[in-house]
């Protein structure tokens, strides 16, 4: 009878799977074998891993959406600022323009709501909210 004593070990990677006779296996090789698929030989040697420099041209990529983001986020908030301020500036007798383009002087302000007198001759009035008022004409 033969008393050599084979083990076949299959590395973690799915490579090709490793013998090693009972000569060889000593706890060191039996786990370098059974960690990274090697049969053993310590003899190899890995190449060495090579490190990427990151150049000045790299940076500007994620520099311009950075800035592009910011942008984008300070427009809109810059326009509501704006729009804020001119809702809490109108006052009594300002001559305005809405949204829907009708001009008007405002007689009244409640909260939210404005009365608007658009003809003079027939004295009609209509009420819309602050938010309806697209520009003060009299303040431009």
């Amino acid at each position: 009878m033969n008393n050599n004593l084979w083990i076949i070990a299959q590395a973690g990677d799915g490579g090709s799977p490793q013998v090693l006779n009972a000569e060889d296996m000593t706890s060191e090789n039996v786990t370098q074998t059974l960690q990274d698929g090697s049969n053993g030989d310590t003899t190899e040697e890995k190449p060495a891993e090579k490190t990427k420099d990151i150049g000045p041209l790299q940076w500007l990529l994620p520099a311009v959406m950075i800035i592009m983001v910011v942008m984008m986020f300070r427009a809109p908030q810059k326009q509501k600022k704006e729009r804020k301020q001119l809702e809490q500036s109108l006052e009594k007798n300002d001559r305005i323009l809405t949204i829907g383009g009708i001009y008007g002087t405002i007689v009244d302000i409640k909260d939210d709501e404005v009365t608007l007198k658009i003809d003079e001759s027939n004295n009609t009035k209509i009420k819309v909210t602050r938010s309806a008022i697209g520009r003060n004409v009299s303040k431009d």
